[in-house]
This record gives structure tokens, C-alpha cells and sequence, in this order.
């Protein structure tokens, strides 16, 4: 008889089913050498895909494409501080090294695409947002989370190897809540906020908070350009528009509703350098000073006098000192 030796890891890699994925998810040790490489005591790995499997059960994540963006880090973070409340949360962490797992991987921006092969540690987050477009999972490994019962059985594998200490009970409530649409439902109630300093010494929370206002505001214009009326919107909810300050965030900390505008790129762009303006009165200025063709859309100097799109909600009119602030950086350039 002859006997026929595999290797077993080789193997497993080219037969990924639900229990190939369910040994990846749980520890490595001496009889599952593919288990999550986790430093002891530092559940970030575990607490992140419970993140995503979250996201992609309430749908708020629909392609193979997890951005990093406000909601998953609100998420991340609701998570954390309910698993491992005694630890500060780092989420580029695992972001970064669920890489050498192997069924997490990273796409590029254009420009960045060499930075893997060179090993550079990709682990900010501001490094992530500069560089990485999204990270994305196997193929077989997302088809297999856009079943119910085999989400449930990798959900339950997590829990059970890295939380046990939890029951269950205690942690799939957790599951079914969304932070960051609660965080902003209550800026939507409060009308915004204005930050003190020390409150945006986290990277992570400054993400999440900025955007939570911008998609605030968005929402309030109809996901609507308040300039030129532009609205373009996506199968996937995505839109054309910015949630803009007037007053700079960097300067005031200024979160308020009533200092935001939404804008399309375009006039986001010029607002920003203030080749316009909005006097008291909601009405459109325009530099004198802009040489401008506009073969096929209506140039910005045309807008001159017309009045911008409101909110439905008259409390969510642009503040008028916020106003008067851009108007006079507007005039002194002009000047």
C-alpha cells in the first residue's frame, strides 16, 4: 500500500469552507497552526471582524470592500468598550495586521500600490485613510458571511474563543446597534456640538465625529449642492455632495448643524477658498476676480444674486455669524 503525505495547511488553503474560516478565526496553538495570530491579551483581530460581520448583517457593508471610515470605527469602538473597556482601542492595529492572516487583504490608492510589497507598516489612521482605498476578504469568506447560519457560526466562534468569559447573551445585543447612527441621532436632537481641544486628541473619535456631521448635514440639504442644486445619488446610497463647515473645524471646533453647508466637489472646493460667499440674506457673491469657462454647465458668476438651497428646517438656516465670518475672508481677499 502506498501512502500519499499532504501538507495539511496547503491543503485547508485550497479547500476554504466554513471550517476552513472557523479554525482562521479561532486561536492558534499546536493543533491549529492557521489560527488569528493574536498577541495575548490584545483582542483587536477578533473585535474587528465582529465589527465587520456586524456591518455586513445590517447591511451597512454590501460589497467586498470595508472602507475605513466613520462607521466602522464607530463600531469598532462601541465593541471595544464593552469587551475590553480596561485597554485603549487602536483600530489601524488590526486594520493592518489582519494582513498576515491572509484572508484579509488591502487595496491600494493609486500611488501606495508598492508600499506592501515593502513591508511599510500601514497602521494609523491617518496613514491608513492616506493610503489605503479599502481592505477586502476572501472571495470565499464573504460569500460565506452573506449566509445567515454561517455568519452566526463564525460570530459565535469569536465570541466563544477570544470572549469567554461572556455568554452570548451578553454580547450579541451589542450586535444589533448602531453606533454610529445613534451618535447621530443625538447630534441631530442637540443641533451639533463645539469641541474643546482635549476632546479630539483621538484620532480614531475626531474620524467618527467629522463623519457623523458631514452626513448630518448632507442629509439635512437632501443630499442637494445649497449652490448649483446639484443632486446625484447611487444604488448604494452614496451622493455627489460634502457636508462642509463655514467657520473651519480646525480653527472654531465648531460641530453645529447651522455651520455646515452641503456642496457638490466643485463649489465645496471653491467655497473652501472663498471664490464665493453668502451675504445675510442667503443670497450668492461671487469673486470679480475669476477667469471662467463653462462650455456646459452654468458658470459660477451667473449664480451671483441667486439665493442658496435652505434646509427645509429653518433652525438649520446657516448661522449668520458663521456667514459673516467667511463673507469678511471672502472681502478681504477680494481687497
Amino acid at each position: 500500500m502506498r501512502y500519499v503525505y499532504i501538507d495539511i495547511r496547503a491543503w485547508l488553503q485550497m479547500n476554504k469552507d466554513l471550517a476552513y474560516y472557523v479554525k482562521k478565526f479561532s486561536p492558534k496553538s499546536a493543533s491549529n497552526k492557521i489560527g488569528l495570530n493574536v498577541s495575548p491579551g490584545a483582542p483587536n483581530k477578533p473585535i474587528l471582524l465582529l465589527s465587520v460581520i456586524e456591518m455586513i448583517a445590517t447591511r451597512q457593508i454590501t460589497k467586498n470592500q470595508i472602507p475605513f471610515n466613520a462607521e466602522l470605527i464607530a463600531t469598532f469602538l462601541k465593541l471595544w468598550s464593552h469587551l475590553e473597556p480596561l485597554r485603549k482601542p487602536d483600530i489601524g492595529l488590526p486594520f493592518y495586521h489582519l494582513t498576515s492572516d491572509r484572508f484579509w487583504h488591502y487595496q491600494m490608492k493609486l500611488g501606495f500600490e508598492g508600499w506592501m510589497k515593502a513591508k511599510i507598516k500601514i497602521r494609523t489612521p491617518s496613514t491608513i485613510r492616506e493610503t489605503v482605498e479599502y481592505a477586502y476578504l476572501d472571495d470565499e469568506l464573504w460569500l460565506l458571511l452573506q449566509n445567515h447560519q454561517d455568519r452566526t457560526v463564525l460570530t459565535h466562534v469569536l465570541i466563544d474563543s477570544w470572549f469567554n468569559e461572556l455568554t452570548q447573551e451578553d454580547i450579541e445585543p451589542l450586535l444589533q446597534v448602531n453606533a454610529f447612527a445613534e451618535l447621530q441621532d443625538q447630534l441631530q436632537r442637540t443641533g451639533g456640538k463645539v469641541y474643546q481641544p482635549e476632546e479630539l486628541e483621538d484620532e480614531q473619535a475626531v474620524i467618527v465625529r467629522d463623519g457623523a456631521f458631514r452626513k448630518i448635514v448632507v442629509s439635512t440639504y437632501n443630499y442637494r449642492c445649497a449652490f448649483c442644486g446639484l443632486q446625484i445619488l447611487d444604488s448604494l446610497g452614496q451622493n455627489i455632495v460634502d457636508g462642509s463647515h463655514i467657520k473651519p473645524f480646525s480653527q472654531f471646533y465648531d460641530d453645529r448643524i447651522d455651520n455646515g453647508l452641503a456642496l457638490c466637489k466643485n463649489h465645496h472646493w471653491a467655497f473652501d477658498r472663498f471664490w464665493f460667499s453668502i451675504d445675510d440674506d442667503y443670497t450668492i457673491i461671487v469673486s470679480n476676480s475669476l477667469r471662467e469657462e463653462s462650455p456646459n454647465a452654468k458658470p459660477m458668476r451667473e449664480f451671483s444674486g441667486d439665493r442658496i438651497i435652505l434646509p427645509a428646517q429653518e433652525q438649520y438656516y446657516p448661522r449668520r455669524d458663521s456667514l459673516q465670518w467667511h463673507r469678511d475672508q471672502f472681502l478681504r481677499r477680494a481687497a
